[in-house]
C-alpha cells in the first residue's frame, strides 16, 4: 500500500439560514490560561476560565456596559488590574501564544501610550497598546538564544469610541528568532506578520489597562509603571502554547463564519487506518454541503458541482480550503538520516517510522547500491532502529533498505542513502534550487579536517561528479575560511552542478570527495539580491558593506534616506523575502527627500535576454508616515508607486514597473535610486518610518 494524501474540498451550499456556527470560546473550558470578562467584578476581578488566578484592582476601574456584557472603564490617570504571575502566562517557555483583547479606547490621538495589556519585562515580554492613532502588538526576547528575539511591534490604525478585537499569536516559535512567527490580529481578520521566537520564562506581574512594572513598545522602553489607558476593555483572553486560529479569531469579532472549519482528521494529519469517518464543523449559513474528495489537489481544489438548488443567498456558495490527510503507508518511512542526508556523524544510528501495522523489521545496509537493492534474507529486528557495524568512513556514502513484516507479508522498502561527515557542507544555493541568480555566488561550510577546497563547476553532472583538478570544471582552488566562488554569468533557464573537494595534504585520506550539488537559474537578470554584501570593514579588500555601494543621506542635510543598520549584521538578516539578506532603509523627511543610490556594474544593459520589466519587493509599516516611493535610473527618470501611501505597506509587496516607462535609452543604465518622498521637490516635506526592499530583478515580458 503506498503512502497517499488525500484532500478534501468543502463547498456549503445555501438553503437556509442557520444559526451562527463560529460562536465564541466558552470561557469555562479554557484549561490552559486565563479568561477576564469583568462580568462579576468585586474587591477582585475573577478568572472565567476553568482556573483560579484572581486579579485585583489597582485605582478605581468602574464597572460598565461593554460589548458583551459587563466591561471595566479606565481613567487612564491611575486605574489597572493587576494579574500575579502565573505558569500560564509568564513563568514558562512558549513556543506558541495568544493574547486577545477587546478594548475601547476612548482618545487614541494621546501623544503619551495607553497599555491594553502587558506582560514580562523589557527583556523579555509581550504588550498591547495604544499610540497616536495606532494599536501595536509587540514581543521580544532579548536573551537566552542567538539570534535573540530584537522585537517585533506590528501596528493598525484604529478610531476613538470605537470597539476592537486586537490578537496577538505566537505560533511556532523556537530557540531563535525567525521571520513570520509572531502575528497582529484585529477583527478577525489578519494585519500583519513578523519574527519571533520562543519567549523564556519571564518575571514581573502581568497587567491589565496599565504597565505594572517595565516594559518594551515600539520606540524605547518603559520602566517604573505607569502608561495608564483611557477607555472600556471588555474581555482579556490569555492562551498558554497555543496558537489560535482565524476561525477562533474571528469569533471575537462577533462576525459570523460563513466556512466550514475544525475538520477531522485535522488538516495535514496522519490517519493510521484504511479507513476513517470525515467530519467537520459547518459555517455560519449552511445546512447541506457538497463534499470533494481525491488524492490531487488540484482536482479537489478545481471541483464544482453542476447545479445548486436553492442557492437564494447571493455569496453562496462558501467555497472551503483544501484540507489533506495522510495514510502512512505499509512501506517504513521517513529515514532517519534522511535519504540524500550528508554530513552525517560517524557513529549514527539509523532509524525509521514503521510502516503501517509492521510487527518485525529487516536492514539491510553496506556501500554498494546494488548490494543493498538485491540484498535478501536478513535477520528479522524487532525494534525500528539499527546500529551500523563499527565507525562510518569520513566522506562515504553509505545505502540501507528496510523491508516491513506482517505475516504473512514483506513489504519491501525503498534503498536509501546519506554521505557521512568528511566532505564540504550547507551548499548554498541549497542543493535542487530554483530561480537561481545567473550570477550566483556559491557558498558552503567547510568540513572539520579541510586545509582548502577544490571547487568544479559545470552545466554536465556526470561531468562535474567524475572531474578532476586537470579538467575544464575545475574552477578554482580556496583557502580555509574563504568558502565561496563567484560563478560567472550564466544562461537563464538552465541547470548547473558544482562539487567541493576537501583537501589536507597532511592526511593520508585526503582529499574528500564532495557531493555534486545542482540549482537552476531563474527567467530573470539580479539587479540586487543584497546577498553579496558582508560585515567586513574597511580597509580589508574584502569588506563589502551594504551603505558602502548604496550611497544613502549619512551625513547631509538634504538626504534622509540611512540604508543599513549602524552595527553588524549590516544588511537586514531576519525581515527578507528571499535568501538570506535584504536592505533595511530608514527615512527623514522633515524638510528632505530621502534617496539611497546604487551605481550598477552589472548589468547595466537593461535590454539584454529581452527583458521588458523592473520588479522590486518592498515592505512598510502602518506606524511609518504616509509617503511616495519611486525609483530613478540615471537620476533623471523617474517613476512613482500607484499607491501615494505605499510607505505603510504591509507584509511584502511586489512592485512591477514597465521600463518603458522611464523613457531613456535602456542600454545603459548607470545607477538606480530608491526614494521617498517626491524628487527634487521644492519644499520637501513628510515623516519618519522604517522600509525593507529585497529581489530587485529585471523580468521578461508577461506571458
Amino acid at each position: 500500500m503506498c503512502k497517499r494524501s488525500i484532500c478534501l474540498f468543502f463547498v456549503v451550499l445555501v438553503l437556509a439560514l442557520a444559526g451562527n456556527a463560529r460562536a465564541q470560546i466558552d470561557p469555562a473550558s479554557v484549561t490552559n490560561g486565563h479568561v477576564y470578562l469583568f462580568d462579576n467584578v468585586g474587591a477582585d476581578v475573577p478568572d472565567d476560565s476553568a482556573n483560579s488566578h484572581t486579579a485585583n484592582l489597582i485605582g478605581s476601574p468602574q464597572v460598565v456596559d461593554g460589548l458583551k456584557g459587563k466591561a471595566l472603564q479606565f481613567d487612564g490617570v491611575d486605574d489597572g488590574v493587576h494579574i500575579p504571575d502565573s505558569t500560564m502566562i509568564n513563568l514558562s517557555t512558549n513556543q506558541n501564544r495568544t493574547v486577545v483583547a477587546v478594548f475601547n479606547c476612548a482618545d487614541v490621538t494621546k501623544s503619551e501610550k495607553q497599555t491594553v495589556y502587558e506582560e514580562g519585562g523589557t527583556t523579555r515580554g509581550l504588550v498591547i497598546y495604544v499610540h497616536e492613532g495606532l494599536v501595536y502588538a509587540g514581543g521580544w526576547n532579548l536573551s537566552d538564544y542567538t539570534p535573540e528575539w530584537t522585537g517585533t511591534f506590528l501596528s493598525a490604525p484604529i478610531t476613538s469610541n470605537a470597539w476592537y478585537a486586537v490578537a496577538m499569536v505566537l505560533k511556532d516559535a523556537g530557540p531563535a528568532q525567525e521571520d513570520d512567527k509572531f502575528e497582529m490580529w484585529m477583527d478577525g481578520q489578519f494585519i500583519d506578520i513578523g519574527p519571533g521566537g520562543q519567549l523564556q520564562s519571564r518575571s514581573n506581574d502581568c497587567a491589565i489597562g496599565y504597565t505594572n512594572s517595565q516594559t518594551k513598545l515600539h520606540d524605547g522602553n518603559i520602566t517604573g509603571g505607569g502608561v495608564y489607558f483611557e477607555g472600556i476593555i471588555d474581555d482579556v483572553w490569555i492562551f498558554d502554547n497555543t496558537a489560535l486560529t482565524q476561525v477562533e479569531l474571528s469569533a471575537f469579532s462577533g462576525e459570523p463564519w460563513p466556512y466550514a472549519f475544525g475538520p477531522d482528521p485535522a488538516d495535514g494529519s496522519f490517519l493510521e487506518n484504511t479507513w476513517g469517518t470525515l467530519l467537520w464543523s459547518p459555517g455560519a449559513f449552511g445546512v447541506t454541503h457538497d463534499v470533494y474528495a481525491g488524492e490531487n489537489f488540484d482536482d479537489v481544489d478545481s471541483g464544482t458541482a453542476d447545479t445548486f438548488v436553492g442557492d437564494t443567498e447571493p455569496n453562496s456558495p462558501w467555497k472551503g480550503a483544501v484540507w489533506s490527510f495522510t495514510v502512512p503507508p505499509r512501506t517504513a518511512y521517513l529515514p532517519d538520516p534522511a535519504d540524500g542526508a550528508e554530513s552525517v556523524a560517524l557513529d549514527a544510528e539509523l532509524t525509521w517510522t514503521p510502516g503501517f501495522e509492521a510487527k518485525l523489521h529487516t536492514v539491510y545496509f553496506g556501500e554498494s547500491f546494488d548490494d543493498v537493492n538485491n540484498a535478501a534474507g536478513g535477520p528479522l529486528l524487532a525494534e525500528a532502529t539499527f546500529t551500523p557495524p563499527g565507525p562510518l568512513e569520513l566522506a562515504k556514502t553509505y545505502y540501507w533498505r528496510v523491508d516491513e513484516f506482517d505475516p504473512p507479508t514483506t513489504y519491501r522498502g525503498a534503498v536509501w542513502s546519506f554521505t557521512a561527515e568528511g566532505t564540504a557542507a550547507d551548499p548554498n544555493p541549497a542543493k535542487g534550487a530554483v530561480e537561481v541568480s545567473p550570477t550566483p555566488i556559491l557558498k558552503w561550510t567547510p568540513a572539520n579536517l579541510a586545509a582548502s577546497h577544490e571547487v568544479y563547476f559545470g552545466a554536465d553532472a556526470d561531468a562535474v561528479a567524475n572531474a578532476t583538478k586537470a579538467s575544464p570544471e575545475h574552477k578554482a582552488t580556496k583557502a580555509l575560511g574563504a568558502e565561496t566562488y563567484a560563478a560567472d554569468r550564466l544562461e537563464l533557464m538552465t541547470t548547473y552542478y558544482w562539487r567541493v573537494d576537501e583537501v589536507n595534504d597532511t592526511n593520508p585520506s585526503s582529499p574528500w570527495v564532495g557531493n555534486v550539488w545542482s540549482f537552476t537559474t531563474g527567467d530573470f537578470l539580479v539587479v540586487d539580491d543584497f546577498e553579496s554584501y558582508n560585515d567586513i570593514d574597511p580597509p580589508d579588500e574584502a569588506s563589502n558593506r551594504i551603505f558602502d555601494k548604496w550611497i544613502d543621506g549619512f551625513g547631509t542635510l538634504t538626504n534622509g534616506a540611512l540604508v543599513g543598520n549602524d552595527l553588524p549584521p549590516y544588511a537586514e538578516t531576519t525581515i527578507v523575502h528571499g535568501g538570506d539578506q535584504a536592505m533595511i532603509y530608514a527615512y527623514d523627511n522633515a524638510g528632505k527627500t530621502s534617496e539611497a543610490t546604487l551605481t550598477l556594474v552589472y548589468p547595466r544593459n537593461w535590454t539584454e535576454e529581452g527583458v521588458t520589466r523592473l520588479s522590486l519587493w518592498l515592505r512598510g509599516n502602518s506606524a511609518n508616515a504616509a509617503d511616495s516611493i519611486f525609483v530613478a535610473l540615471n537620476d533623471t527618470a523617474v517613476v512613482y508607486h500607484d499607491d501615494a501611501s505605499a510607505t505603510q505597506l504591509l507584509g511584502w509587496n511586489e512592485w512591477v514597473i514597465d521600463l518603458a516607462a522611464f523613457g531613456i535609452d535602456l542600454t545603459n543604465v548607470n545607477t538606480i535610486t530608491i526614494g521617498i518622498g517626491t524628487k527634487n521637490a521644492p519644499a520637501p516635506g513628510g515623516g519618519t518610518g522604517t522600509m525593507y526592499f529585497d529581489d530587485i530583478r529585471l523580468l521578461k515580458p508577461a506571458p
